[in-house]
């Protein structure tokens, strides 16, 4: 009996147990099927990111819980937040956990306290105190803190590294500063400003849209300035107040560039997403500068070392291209990018148009009686790299190289004899530059830089005869390397005083190689260039008056010539709203490019570059002076400038004659006179501007029977009528071009002919047709995640595909009449693009 009970007792224990332990188990689920249950027995609705909730698990509420309290207990056993929008709908999200930062921010020479400092994350601001203390409330310790202080340099630092207590001391590095700063911001749209001594800047970091353009190309977007076009529709032959291409300095991080185009000069060769800003120059020119007689076009990398990670993917219908950003360290940050060509995978109606563009009139799509071309291959791609290290506070070492590359290969084929014959074409245009530069803070009144850099440019051309059985091998090759030096010295509030020195040794060759009869004609020339220069900056007191006076000195070794150029840029605001502006420079170059046959290297890219002798090229030489005035109040900016312009030395054989010229040698000069004026209105979402710049520029040569007359490209009248909108993430843009046509050189009506020859009227006495062309753009930026954004874009380059006649030439058809020949613009060209930025 005992035993029974002993038994009874101990059966009911264990089932008490087991029924115990197993309603403990069953008490525990996930929050995932406890909101399914809350919103079934209340009849309420949850709205959250799945993976907010994901792996959470808690006890079951109690079912004698109402909603409200039910809410209580789920918000008191979970890492969320739960919002009542209204009554029967609840929003979860995680709970934020602020932390407090704080920090002391001294100068890293004196450990001086920077009062005033200004402190930011990209939602919240402070200032330091008295003692260089500030405090801050984050919600991410990923955050980047951004230190500003006037006169150092900006500072990145992530948050987490201000969490310690007591607080951190952050070290600024003073920055010797020059004195030119922005007077016009938003100049056109936002992204482009103009500085006190009268040069452009463009910066890529917070720029607008522009009416065509759904990218920032960087030679595209100098061309809306007032003075700036391209006669030929490319950014490889951009006309700067009448200059020649050639007569522009291209600088890249210091380095000179001999190539600015892919695609033969329809697209710039620069990564805007890796470029921070660009600095364009048409006069007033620092002394640190030389070459260049036209214009100065300096683009700039930035040299902050990045702390978080940035990526970028990008495809539009000429070319895909992708960059990286990434910290390696706290002083040292690597940037990597490339683009290629899809025209391998597939040929959109945006390639097509280029091709059509690029080729028209060339040997890759002339054709004779019986010959035929096949498999064309066109490609382009780019690389580029550059590296910073902080070797120390004062000091920064900085490492660029560039590649670009064009290739096109076609074949022409023909039956001879009942045989196919087949043989290849091919041209490629190259560019590769690299550069290290070193900067070191002395003090905070003295900076130094030395640049050593080197590039390299090449031009090669194979053209096969078949019907001759002929091979023609051209080549055209620069190589220069050198190496500057910049010193900036801050003699007091108002006065700066820069110095350097550079060296430059430049070397181009010529090659011309004919198989059948065996004919080789290579030619070599090097030019050594030293150079010393001098700059001093002031400042007003009221920062009313800007002045930059310079002189720059430069010996040409081979030519035994010293070449002295003085320099002035000034400013002066006036009645709170007025600018007057005063410009002077002397300059010169001894790089020139010419054509000595229009069907040179395929008649694609007919121009090679050599430099400057004894004999029949001479050393360019300009002279410029402007004077402008404008007026900028309540979003209305008025401006305009006189000029005159002259440049001595040319030859017209750099001018690309077409008519009774082509083949004539001799040198002169040209001068332009001319007017740029803008007027630009700003709203709240909108910007609209008119511009218009009339020069006339005409030729004086020495020795041709025609000693005045028109410039090849005098265009007289030119105006641009845009408008831009944008509302938050979206971006629309619309613009009109008009210009005056080109001038060009007629035959003779019914004496067209004489002895063989075209007997043409009097040089560049007609013009072209008015050019006129109508562009649209619009962008759009989403967000993919936290830490994802996205752009989409479409762009439409000759809405009423006008046909524009660009160039037109004049010859002898096998009937023995003249024949017209033009080569038109972009017809009717879409774009769009599609970028992923992590």
């Amino acid at each position: 009996m005992i035993k029974t009970k002993i038994t009874t007792i101990l059966i009911v224990i264990f089932f008490t147990s087991y029924q115990t332990y197993s309603q403990s188990d069953t008490d525990t689920s996930t929050l995932f099927s406890i909101l399914n249950q809350v919103q079934e027995k209340f009849n309420c609705r949850f709205t959250y990111v799945d993976e907010d909730i994901e792996g959470i698990q808690i006890q079951n509420p109690s079912d004698t819980l109402d909603l409200k309290k039910t809410i209580e207990y789920l918000r008191s056993n979970t890492p969320l937040a739960y919002t009542f929008l209204n009554e029967k709908d609840i929003a979860l999200s995680r709970k934020i956990k602020k932390n407090k930062i704080c920090g002391v921010i001294q100068s890293l020479i004196d450990n001086k306290i920077l009062a005033s400092a200004t402190i930011q994350t990209k939602t919240d601001s402070t200032i330091s105190d008295e003692n260089g203390t500030f405090s801050l409330i984050i919600e991410n310790s990923k955050t980047l803190i951004k230190i500003n202080y006037i006169g150092y340099k900006t500072l990145l630092i992530p948050a987490k590294d201000l969490l310690k207590t007591p607080c951190t001391v952050i070290y600024l590095t003073p920055e010797v500063q020059y004195l030119t700063e922005v007077i016009l911001n938003d100049y056109l749209v936002k992204g482009i400003d103009k500085k006190s001594d009268g040069s452009i800047i463009i910066d890529y970091n917070d720029f607008g849209i522009l009416p065509g353009l759904i990218e920032p190309d960087l030679l595209q977007t100098i061309q809306a300035l007032p003075g700036i076009l391209s006669v030929e529709e490319t950014v490889s032959d951009i006309n700067v107040r009448g200059g020649t291409n050639d007569q522009n300095l291209i600088l890249w991080d210091g380095i000179k560039m001999y190539q600015s185009g892919h695609f033969f000069g329809l697209i710039s060769a620069f990564n805007p997403y890796l470029t921070k800003n660009v600095q364009l120059i048409k006069n007033g020119t620092s002394a640190t500068y030389g070459d260049g007689v036209s214009s100065v076009i300096a683009m700039s990398t930035t040299n902050e070392i990045n702390q978080t990670l940035d990526a970028s993917l990008g495809i539009n219908m000429i070319s895909a291209d992708a960059y990286i950003d990434t910290p390696l360290g706290k002083r040292s940050s690597l940037q990597l990018s490339v683009r290629k060509s899809i025209s391998e995978l597939v040929e959109t109606p945006t390639y097509s148009q280029f091709f059509d563009k690029v080729f028209q009139d060339s040997e890759v799509v002339n054709t004779t009686e019986n010959i035929f071309n096949t498999d064309d291959e066109f490609s382009f791609y780019d690389a580029s790299l550059r590296w910073l290290y902080q070797l120390s506070p004062k000091d920064l070492l900085k490492i660029n190289a560039l590649i670009i590359r064009n290739n096109l290969i076609f074949q022409e084929n023909t039956l001879i004899d009942q045989i196919n014959i087949t043989r290849e074409s091919s041209i490629k245009q190259n560019n590769s530059a690299a550069g290290i530069s070193y900067q070191r803070n002395w003090n905070d009144s003295f900076k130094s830089e030395v640049l050593i850099y080197g590039t390299n440019y090449g031009l090669e051309a194979i053209n096969s005869d078949i019907i001759n059985d002929q091979r023609l091998l051209q080549e055209n090759e620069v190589l220069e390397n050198g190496i500057k030096v910049n010193n900036l010295l801050k003699l007091n509030r108002h006065f700066n005083l820069k110095t350097g020195y550079q060296f430059n040794e430049t070397g181009i060759s010529n090659l011309r190689d004919v198989n059948n009869p065996t004919f080789r004609d290579l030619t070599k020339e090097v030019i050594r260039t030293n150079s010393i220069f001098s700059e001093i900056e002031y400042k007003s007191k009221n920062n009313n008056t800007h002045l930059n006076l310079g002189a720059r000195i430069n010996h040409f070794d081979k030519l035994n010539d010293y070449v002295f150029e003085p320099r002035i840029s000034f400013n002066h605001r006036f009645y709170n709203h007025f600018t007057i502006e005063a410009l002077g420079e002397l300059k010169s170059q001894v790089t020139s490019q010419i054509i000595e046959s229009q069907n040179d290297f395929l008649g694609v890219e007919n121009r090679k570059w050599v430099l400057s002798n004894e004999q029949n090229i001479p050393v360019l030489k300009s002279k410029q002076i402007s004077l402008g005035l404008s007026y900028n109040h309540n979003n209305w900016l008025i401006s305009s400038e006189l000029y005159y312009k002259n440049v001595d030395g040319i030859i017209t054989q750099s001018q690309g004659f077409q008519n009774q010229f082509e083949f004539s040698q001799d040198h002169g000069s040209y001068t332009v006179k001319g007017i740029d004026f803008l007027i630009n209105k700003r709203f709240k979402s909108f910007s609209t501007w008119f511009s218009y710049s009339y020069g006339k520029s005409d030729y004086t040569f020495n020795n041709l029977f025609e000693i005045d007359f028109p410039n090849n490209i005098d265009i007289t009248h030119n105006i641009n009528l845009a408008v831009t909108y944008t509302l938050e993430k979206l971006k629309l843009s619309s613009g009109l071009n008009w210009h005056s046509g080109k001038p060009t050189t007629r035959p003779i009506p019914g004496n067209e002919i004489e002895s063989n020859i075209i007997n043409y009227q009097d040089p560049n006495s007609d013009t072209l047709d008015d050019y006129i062309r109508w562009d649209a753009s619009a962008t759009y930026n989403f967000k993919l995640g936290k830490k994802i954004t996205g752009l989409a874009g479409i762009s439409i380059w000759n809405i009423l595909s006008k046909k524009n006649t660009v160039n037109d030439y004049y010859k002898i058809n096998s009937e023995n009449n003249v024949e017209e020949i033009k080569e038109f613009g972009l017809g009717f060209t879409p774009n769009a693009v599609v970028r992923i930025n992590f």
